[in-house]
């Protein structure tokens, strides 16, 4: 392992993780993390003070020991190390990368072969960066199967997650959590009711169920008008439900008939049509900034049918901030996308890490596949069994016809299981190119673009925009404001001739921010 400054601290912490019952059929159970980091530790000499471990399942997610094992570095500053198997194991996010980073440790990934230390050079720090994105991305395939669960539930009939007012979550006669009316439920049904007269506002109705004591199930705050909004276009309440774009029919007790559903939809329709009002102009940035002073939207303004001006809506009151032409605004976004735009040493650092990435990837879903290969080989070894049994007599043809329906069934579930790693597989290294394309075209493209594909490329690079004073600050959205941090950084230190080493001496600046600021 090469190591990047003197010999590290004897005194260390390890910290173990596992986040799903697959990872402990692959080989990542908390117990080979512990031999491994145990054995590491006499090897090289190292005390390991305490250990923390987290197991997260569907039923108990967050890490407490990852926070626990961040007080205990904090309160014990003569171990300043930290061993742990790999990148996906440590971080989940750059949050807990950033916490980390702030004590000034040395990192131990003791399976990558890998110490990361406040001396590493900056090189090295930006593509531990693009790893620890990649562990993100990582962590989100490993909840594919919960997903999925879902999805199963929702095609049996079933709601797959919390219910909303007025039913209950409870474990029903099959065993399967499902979905019941609870004592709410004569409210919201008349509160239907009401608005399907057609004499009640949204207001109206949001007074007389506050009145009848519909309130939320924690705070027992009473409901706003949003929610009662939300309600009343639910279809739940109907008895059968939307999920991922699809219409399902439940097997939940309704609260509402689907004619009386069917009836309020119209009358919200007809209301929300008479309220609409034609956009004459097509404002590329309104609502899309926040004003700094009052944190009201900035919306635009044709004057003299000729220029375009945004200003404060000033909902909240009068306000300082003066107008501010669209051409200012557009400028100012024009220097934000240059500064994701990638030099040629950082893209090939970035080409470097997603290559290294792609194979922790691979390993992954190669490993998934041959375990749901060796599944599909069982389950046939079922079949052609039960089958010669039918054939013996020993078991009869509709005791045989049940069997071999539902483990073909699963294995056609292991088959689309096996395509998806598949694919995962192939678009993984495609979508890191496309990002960096995007990055650096992004300006080229925001130029050429009509107002409306101006916003829909900003809306997809950039957040929490506010204007004050004659200055625009936004929020990157990840991975470009990892970028633009280490751009920033390598163009101010390649000024004054200090990149000899590699992009940047400070992976992340303070608090790892992506706030930028543009006059």
């Amino acid at each position: 392992m090469k190591k990047e400054v003197n010999a590290p601290s004897r005194l260390a912490v390890a910290y173990f993780r596992v986040s799903s019952k697959e990872q402990e059929k692959e080989g990542f159970s908390i117990q080979a993390q512990q031999r491994l980091l145990r054995a590491y530790a006499v090897g090289q000499q190292i005390h390991i003070l305490q250990e923390f471990e987290d197991v997260e399942t569907a039923k108990r997610a967050g890490r407490t020991q990852f926070s626990e094992m961040v007080r205990f570095l904090k309160k014990t500053p003569a171990c300043r190390t930290i061993l742990v198997e790999k990148t996906d194991r440590l971080y989940r996010n750059l949050k807990d990368y950033v916490i980390l980073d702030e004590l000034d440790l040395d990192t131990h990934f003791v399976k990558e072969n890998v110490i990361l230390t406040p001396e590493s050079r900056s090189s090295e720090k930006f593509m531990h960066g693009i790893k620890v994105l990649m562990a993100k991305n990582y962590i989100d395939n490993l909840s594919e199967e919960t997903r999925k669960g879902m999805q199963e539930k929702a095609e049996e009939g079933i709601w797959p997650t919390r219910c909303p007012l007025g039913y209950r979550n409870v474990v029903g006669a099959a065993g399967k959590k499902t979905i019941e009316p609870d004592e709410s439920a004569e409210i919201v049904a008349r509160m239907f009711e009401w608005y399907a007269t057609g004499k009640y506002s949204l207001l109206v109705v949001t007074r007389k169920a506050q009145e009848a004591g519909l309130v939320f199930r924690k705070s027992k705050a009473d409901v706003p008008k949003a929610t009662v909004h939300k309600i009343l276009r639910n279809r739940l309440y109907s008895g059968d439900f939307d999920w991922k774009g699809q219409t399902y029919r439940g097997v939940h007790t309704p609260i509402v008939t689907r004619e009386l559903w069917e009836r309020v939809q119209r009358v919200m329709d007809s209301r929300d049509a008479k309220n609409n009002r034609k956009v004459k102009y097509d404002f590329a940035f309104s609502g899309l900034i926040r004003c700094g002073h009052c944190g009201c939207a900035l919306v635009g303004e044709l004057k003299k049918k000729r220029y375009l001006y945004y200003h404060c809506t000033g909902y909240k009151g009068k306000c300082p901030e003066k107008f501010t032409r669209e051409e200012v605004l557009e400028e100012c976004f024009t220097d934000i996308l240059r500064g994701i735009k990638i030099d040629d040493e950082v893209l090939t650092l970035v080409s470097t890490a997603l290559l290294a990435s792609q194979k922790d990837q691979r390993k992954f879903h190669d490993a998934a596949i041959a375990r749901l290969q060796a599944e599909y080989s069982k389950l046939q070894n079922r079949i052609n069994r039960a089958y010669d049994d039918k054939l013996d007599g020993l078991i009869d043809a509709l005791t045989f016809s049940q069997k071999s329906e539902q483990w073909r069934s699963e294995q056609e579930r292991i088959l689309r299981a096996i395509a998806e790693h598949q694919q995962a597989n192939r678009s993984y290294m495609e979508e890191g190119v496309l990002l960096m394309e995007l990055s650096n075209r992004a300006v080229e493209l925001f130029e050429k673009q009509e107002p409306s594909e101006k916003r829909r490329l900003l809306d997809f690079v950039v957040s929490n925009c506010t204007w004050a004073h004659g200055k625009l600050t936004v929020e990157f959205r990840q991975p470009f404001g990892i970028l633009a941090v280490t751009n920033e950084a390598w163009r101010k230190q390649k000024a004054v001739g200090g990149v000899s080493n590699g992009l940047s001496e400070k992976w992340l600046p303070e608090a790892v921010s992506t706030r930028f600021r543009f006059h």
